[in-house]
């Protein structure tokens, strides 16, 4: 095996890497990574592995960071206090994380790979005087890695996958527990009642009005740094890298946007991205027919058999049928 590093996405063919990051998630696709590149917080690289004939086997992306807006993918925030990583191997943001291997691989092929991106990031943070780290890790990938780490995994928070089975919303709904039925179509008779404009559009046509939501969102949540501009630049930045892929349900009052959800349909899931809502501008059950039943219509309309919901608020996501997992972070010390 031939292991290489090189400093854009863009040098790597989208076919090949697609053929690695499809089953491993959106937060490791090849366009998504290439958006990441904008990210001036940051200086990215890629590890490669390769086959004598020229064959793709293993990747991961490679961050030396600089300045990290966000606290969740601070060291000092989640990590041990003697453990203070300034490399991120694999994915940067989006709480999902693995390292990619090619499907069909067999278990020895797979750890010598595994060893290979381990060594390619260990010597990648070496040359920058520092060490490296792989935050989120789903619990298989964390299985798999762990037995090349000195240390065991760390946990770090709990992730939450809605199952979408059947060909529609209803057939979401009658999954669930009696109970939950009931309440569930009680939310959406409730909102649908309210009115509102109800809108699916791409993020391009209303990152604006997107941005100051996110704003108030992020700072009633204590992020300071995360003010209108900042907001509004990130999902500019994501609008235009991502196009017609960043996907938006929003509701509006009139010509005023009150809530909305950014979303990814990529594979056989639907990846939430964002949920804000106005908080002065109350409407029944907005948040919920948000960040829930309006992506799931969504998502079997395009063929989704899960809706990744992520972190945070795992009881309510586990109320609405969520197969809840656990994420880890391994670091090389």
């Amino acid at each position: 095996m031939i292991t290489s590093i090189v400093e854009s996405i863009h040098t790597i063919p989208a076919a090949e890497w697609e053929h690695l990051a499809r089953p491993a998630g959106f937060y490791l696709s090849h366009r998504w990574l290439a958006g990441e590149e904008e990210d001036p917080t940051a200086t990215c690289a890629y590890a490669r592995v390769r086959d004598r004939k020229g064959n793709l086997l293993a990747a991961a992306p490679l961050y030396l960071v600089r300045d990290e807006p966000n606290n969740r993918y601070r060291p000092a925030a989640v990590l041990p206090s003697h453990l203070r990583p300034r490399v991120i191997a694999g994915a940067r943001r989006g709480y999902h994380n693995t390292p990619l291997t090619a499907p069909g691989l067999g278990a020895g092929q797979r750890d010598a790979c595994l060893i290979l991106l381990r060594d390619a990031a260990h010597h990648f943070a070496n040359r920058h005087n520092t060490t490296h780290w792989w935050p989120y890790l789903t619990t298989p990938a964390a299985t798999q890695l762990a037995r090349f780490y000195p240390e065991g995994p760390l946990y770090l928070e709990d992730d939450a996958l809605i199952p979408l089975p059947g060909a529609g919303i209803d057939d979401y709904i009658a999954s669930l527990p009696a109970q939950r039925r009931v309440g569930i179509r009680r939310e959406r008779r409730a909102f649908a009642a309210a009115g509102l404009d109800v809108r699916h559009q791409a993020l391009a046509v209303c990152f604006e009005d997107a941005g100051v939501l996110l704003a108030g969102h992020q700072q009633g949540h204590g992020h300071d740094r995360d003010g209108v501009d900042a907001m509004t630049g990130l999902l500019k930045r994501q609008a235009a890298a991502m196009g017609s892929e960043a996907r938006v349900v929003a509701a509006y009052d009139r010509q005023r946007m009150i809530g909305f959800c950014l979303y990814y349909h990529y594979g056989a899931t639907t990846w939430i991205r964002a949920v804000a809502i106005d908080r002065q501008h109350p409407a029944p059950y907005l948040y919920f027919n948000l960040m829930y039943y309006l992506p799931v219509e969504d998502a079997y309309a395009h063929g989704a058999t899960g809706l990744h919901a992520g972190m945070t608020t795992i009881e309510a996501k586990r109320r609405r049928g969520a197969a809840v997992s656990s994420l880890y972070a391994l670091v090389d010390q």
